[in-house]
């Protein structure tokens, strides 16, 4: 099980200490976030500081792009980090497509599918130089000049995740992608029950097996030293199932476990901006099957359990600022377990 470090920058520079920050501990990839900056842009600074770790848009919003572009930043940065690049992509949700990017909304999983395939068409275009001739119903790239061609990238092409929770999205990742980055408002239930289902679903449409396709599980954990560091994380934690648990598009998790009412309150708190309101509405039973809760060792043991048999990474985060130090512990044990379990 591969340990990526994450979370939430606000700067190009913030973001990109926390790569260095990331590597020098020992981690094997690091995500960047698209919230307050570029994922693509805080990638390119961390790349030129690295040497080693795996670097990951996660996510980056596709709907906000087109292929070409996502294309092109993409294998500027493979090319770059000497072939450390992983393409994560997302769909977002319709208000923050339509009001906060001004771009248009439609059919999000038969969209990613085509969009998906035509930025490996247009990968295809740059390694073979043949003809670009992609035509889809959302999408069509078709015009390729040598003059625009940066050629074959001796790195290769970039694995390319996608993340998703409802089925169908799953499914195309399944079908198109590399890898699935599993959203944190996951629960073990749900990732053995609809996303590995949903992931053998799709590779089948691909004749592929689900063996070698990665998946990177979960990643809500709350822990801490002491009892006041504990507190302040599970405060935390609640905060993120809430805010998350108010979506209408992850219901179907909170279904699944029988609590989908919790998702109509903490949608009209969401409403009113009532967000202290909201976090109180996580009852222990729904903190702990969302959350590993627990000491850096119970937390470990637990991500082990939960996770060791179906995910191939797992992501350390916090929901603020990456600080890849703050889960120095947790990493450890996760590290000493794995190579007991190796041995």
């Amino acid at each position: 099980m591969r340990l990526d470090s994450g979370g939430y920058a606000s700067t190009v520079s913030q973001a990109a200490d926390a790569v260095v920050a990331a590597e020098r501990a020992g981690y094997d990839g690091a995500w960047v976030a698209e919230t307050q900056l570029d994922p693509f842009v805080a990638l390119a600074v961390a790349a030129e500081r690295t040497e080693r770790i795996e670097l990951v848009t996660a996510i980056a919003v596709a709907f906000a792009r087109n292929p070409m572009t996502v294309a092109v930043a993409a294998n500027d940065l493979h090319l770059l980090s000497g072939g450390r690049f992983v393409l994560g992509l997302g769909a977002q949700i319709k208000p923050h497509i339509t009001k906060r990017f001004s771009m248009p909304w439609t059919a999000p999983a038969a969209r990613m599918r085509e969009f998906v395939l035509a930025v490996r068409a247009i990968w295809s275009a740059f390694e073979t130089g043949e003809r670009l001739a992609f035509h889809g119903e959302h999408y069509q790239h078709t015009l390729m000049t040598p003059f625009f061609d940066p050629g074959p990238n001796p790195h290769g092409n970039p694995k390319v995740y996608l993340a998703a929770v409802g089925e169908r999205m799953t499914e195309v990742a399944g079908e198109v992608a590399d890898g699935m980055l599993c959203h944190s408002f996951t629960t073990e239930r749900y990732l053995r029950e609809v996303t590995i289902p949903a992931l053998e679903r799709g590779r089948a449409k691909a004749g592929k097996p689900l063996a070698g396709f990665e998946i990177s599980g979960p990643s809500f954990v709350a822990t801490g030293s002491t009892d006041e560091q504990l507190a302040a994380s599970i405060a935390s934690v609640r905060k993120q199932i809430a805010f998350y648990g108010s979506t209408p598009a992850y219901r179907p998790v909170l279904e699944l476990h029988g609590w989908g009412e919790l998702q109509d309150d903490l949608y009209a708190l969401s409403k009113r901006g009532e967000w202290d309101e909201m976090a109180d509405r996580i009852p222990d039973d729904v903190l702990n099957t969302f959350a590993v809760v627990g000491s850096p060792t119970e937390a470990a043991a637990e991500i082990r359990r939960r996770y060791a048999d179906v995910v191939d990474r797992v992501s350390l985060t916090t929901a603020d600022a990456p600080d890849p130090a703050r889960w120095t512990e947790v990493y450890a044990a996760l590290r000493e377990a794995g190579d007991s379990a190796a041995g």
